[in-house]
């Protein structure tokens, strides 16, 4: 059964080991509520809806869709692997439990956002150089265009809008598991700010 879950993003830490320090990042999980089981003969596909948090004002489509269920803050749909969620049904919960320390997952989220950036932040250039008379010109990007065609070709590395995307992080480690509190710790760094929504992906 493929393993997913809707967390938010709590912060980072630190777990020591016998001395070493491992830097983790926590995410919370609260109960995540399946909102519909999609499949291949009624929708086209295989698929999981989930919704976790709960939201005062619902407009009444999703009303009427997520039932006694609830109010949803967030929703998302996880795609089903070969014969993998079949076993779930309408009305099932998830918890922090689906996972165990050890388990190997990929987190999703939107990165954070860091407005209009140069080419030096954004793309990582070298810059010009510092001295021999240069003035002022530390972060410029130098030449963007050529004799011919005579303009700046279409996705020319330059200054523009960074961050607010979506990021996957593959390969990180679950660390430990409290199913009680509703916590997970994951080695090393997702995307996001802290309360940014997160999907937690088995692999």
């Amino acid at each position: 059964m493929t393993r997913f879950i809707l967390g938010t993003k709590a912060g980072m830490t630190q777990i020591v080991d016998r001395g070493v320090a491992t830097p983790v990042t926590v995410i919370r999980v609260e109960p995540n509520v399946v909102i519909q089981v999609k499949s291949k003969e009624k929708d086209g596909y295989e698929a999981v809806q989930v919704g976790t948090g709960t939201k005062r004002r619902v407009a009444k489509p999703q009303r009427g869709h997520f039932g006694d269920l609830g109010t949803f803050r967030f929703v998302r749909e996880f795609r089903a692997t070969k014969g993998g969620d079949k076993e779930l049904a309408k009305g099932d919960t998830l918890d922090a439990s689906i996972f165990t320390p050890g388990d190997t997952v990929k987190v999703a989220g939107i990165s954070k956002g860091k407005g209009f950036q140069g080419g030096v932040k954004r793309h990582g250039f070298s810059g010009m150089p510092e001295s021999h008379g240069h003035h002022h010109v530390r972060k410029h990007i130098g030449s963007i265009g050529q004799r011919f065609p005579q303009h700046t070709l279409k996705g020319k590395r330059m200054a523009g809008h960074m961050g607010a995307e979506r990021v996957t992080m593959r390969g990180l480690k679950v660390l430990t598991v409290d199913a009680e509190q509703g916590l997970l710790a994951v080695k090393g760094s997702v995307p996001g700010q802290k309360g940014t929504l997160l999907e937690v992906v088995g692999q």
